[in-house]
């Protein structure tokens, strides 16, 4: 299996940007999904998860109202839209897959097994 993260770049404060994560070699989508994001010196963070079947999203509280996570399980795409971008969005951000088919949505990073390379969003202030 495996995870391929794009639609990172670099903007400038109040933007938007919509990152995508196709899922390659599972045939199954009975996987919730995360993305998380790591700036700089940082620990890498929860940022939101969508259970496998959409109907349970989860935010961080330092992005909730600006970003939307979906995904379209035909097409095997997780989508991150992230409105109003700031300066402390900024990070590597990296989708991830959970480890177990099941029910519901994790915020813990362990929780998760599978990972993408990462795609960077640069935002200016």
């Amino acid at each position: 299996v495996q995870l391929q993260a794009s639609g990172g770049g670099l903007v400038q404060a109040g933007a938007s940007l919509r990152l995508s994560c196709a899922v390659s070699g599972r045939t199954g989508s009975g996987y919730a999904m995360g993305w998380f994001r790591q700036a700089p010196g940082k620990e890498r963070e929860f940022v939101a998860a969508i259970s496998r079947d959409d109907d349970f999203q989860r935010y961080a509280d330092s992005v909730k109202g600006r970003f939307i996570i979906s995904r379209d399980n035909a097409k095997k795409t997780v989508y991150l839209q992230m409105n109003s971008l700031r300066p402390e969005d900024t990070a590597v951000y990296y989708c991830a897959s959970d480890r177990y088919p099941r029910a519901g949505i994790r915020s813990i990073l362990n929780e998760y097994n599978i990972w993408g390379q990462g795609t960077l969003v640069t935002v200016s202030s």
